[in-house]
């Protein structure tokens, strides 16, 4: 299993906006394929998968203000 977390956005960033899912739970997803569209007061960003697997569970709604390092979702890269 792996925890999808938010990334450092910038130098003073401290936390970002789950502005939109690019994925749905159970959907299955590459490397590199984005997952999710993150606002934060400097820049709009999409948060990449950092392994393919399955999408197992959605741990942010969208409007939610997630921390740095905050779980975003959990993805299982042992389903193909």
């Amino acid at each position: 299993m792996i925890d999808v977390l938010m990334p450092q956005l910038g130098e003073d960033v401290a936390e970002g906006t789950v502005d939109k899912w690019l994925v749905r739970e159970g959907d299955l997803v590459t490397r590199e394929q984005p997952l999710v569209e993150v606002a934060t007061d400097k820049a709009d960003t999409e948060i990449p998968a950092p392994a393919a697997g399955r999408v197992i569970e959605i741990c942010a709604a969208e409007g939610a203000v997630v921390p740095t390092e905050g779980l975003l979702c959990r993805l299982d890269e042992t389903a193909s």
